[in-house]
């Protein structure tokens, strides 16, 4: 215990943390705040308190899955706060400063996604049963960031966030539209609702795959919104519209010169690309080892400073650049409520293990755009200086027009 206690003592300083060890015995850390209550846990055996203390992250999210870590009331949330709180991202910070270094060698070579290991990575979080992401997305399935104008519900704030992306890629009808990575379909399917243009959705997921064609189908539009299971390595030709939504993060650092020379190899000269993806402002970073092992294998969260050297050298322009601060922490939240609401049929698709796993997935990522240092970026990228409008006037104005054709 006495590894875990250093640690804690060093890192738990506003809150108090009420730790039971397997003898018994209770150990606090922190001091009493008003805005925190005192959040109490208990750990099973001694193992677990050397697993957490060798590496917090990992031993942590391992603990609460198998049961030997055990909050009190069951609720892993306020646990995580208080962690997530004394570690937030912010330079009179000292405890963040000098604590949080997870790694970074393990996660450079984790970031190695050839094609093959792109699919299997891919395949382990979103080949998943479809019943699952039913139980806690909109119905449009949309499994990224949405757009948070106002006190709006989830299904609002995704449907405006469509809205949001399209009207930053200057659509007109009958343009050819590539989605990289295009999930369950739902983005390509909107852009050719409301600006009827073709659009080609490549996935490396079999499951997205085979709901995406359903819906385009039942559509009737899979003459004009097509899917394919391929690579974005592998595409050939010429698009005047390409995006891009949650893709990013899982192409790995030593692959973004090839992602956009590959953008701009597939990109008409004055074609207009959107790259939507979650980032981070701290700087180069390591993706810590719990997310790595059980949620997104090879998946990491760039800062810009890593992105834009590839893009200078791609030659593409930078025409516009948007941060999104806290409307991923919404999302998340929203997420979480919705999935806790149907723990019972999550625990029957799956089992108890799987539930804790997915809640500590959730809600430590809405964490990181809560208190730590994550954000999301949306770039907009062209061949051309002239290839957009030279102010941003047109971007809502074509939005609003887009929200005027609903979701």
């Amino acid at each position: 215990m006495w590894l875990l206690s250093r640690l804690l003592r060093r890192a738990i300083r506003v809150g108090e943390l009420i730790l039971v060890d397997a003898a018994g015995a209770e150990h606090r850390f922190g001091v009493p705040h008003p805005d925190w209550p005192p959040v109490r846990a208990r750990i099973t055996d001694a193992a677990t308190a050397r697993a957490i203390g060798l590496n917090p992250a990992l031993g942590a999210g391992e603990a609460w899955m198998d049961g030997r870590l055990v909050p009190e009331g069951g609720d892993i949330r306020p646990l995580l706060d208080l962690v997530a709180y004394n570690l937030r991202w912010d330079g009179d910070n000292a405890t963040r400063v000098g604590l949080w270094r997870q790694q970074a060698i393990a996660a450079k070579v984790d970031q190695v996604n050839f094609a093959r290991r792109s699919r299997r990575n891919v395949a382990h979080h979103y080949d998943l049963s479809d019943r699952l992401y039913d139980l806690f997305l909109d119905a449009d399935r949309q499994y990224s960031c949405a757009y948070f104008d106002g006190d709006v519900s989830l299904e609002q704030a995704q449907a405006d966030k469509k809205a949001h992306i399209a009207g930053k890629l200057c659509l007109m009808p009958g343009q050819r539209v590539l989605d990289i990575g295009c999930g369950w379909g739902g983005m390509a399917l909107y852009l050719n609702r409301v600006a009827d243009v073709d659009v080609l959705g490549v996935t490396l997921s079999e499951e997205q795959l085979k709901v995406a064609r359903q819906r385009a189908a039942a559509a009737g539009v899979a003459d004009r919104v097509r899917f394919e299971l391929i690579d974005y390595r592998a595409v050939e030709g010429r698009f005047d519209r390409i995006v891009s939504v949650g893709m990013f993060e899982h192409v790995g650092r030593p692959h973004y010169g090839e992602f956009f020379r590959k953008l701009y190899a597939l990109l008409a000269d004055d074609g207009v690309a959107l790259l939507h993806s979650i980032g981070r402002v701290s700087g180069p970073g390591a993706t810590d080892p719990w997310t790595a092992k059980y949620i997104f294998p090879g998946g990491y969260t760039p800062a810009l400073s890593e992105v834009m050297p590839h893009v200078e050298r791609a030659w593409l322009w930078p025409t516009d650049i948007e941060i999104l601060r806290l409307h991923y922490a919404r999302t998340l939240e929203a997420w979480y409520e919705r999935a806790a609401a149907k723990r019972a049929e999550i625990e029957a698709l799956y089992d108890a293990r799987f539930w804790r796993m997915w809640a500590f997935y959730l809600w430590g990522a809405r964490n990181a755009f809560q208190y730590d240092d994550h954000m999301v970026f949306q770039m907009q990228l062209a061949k051309r200086r002239d290839a957009v409008p030279l102010t941003r006037d047109y971007m809502a104005a074509a939005e609003a027009g887009y929200r005027s054709k609903g979701g």
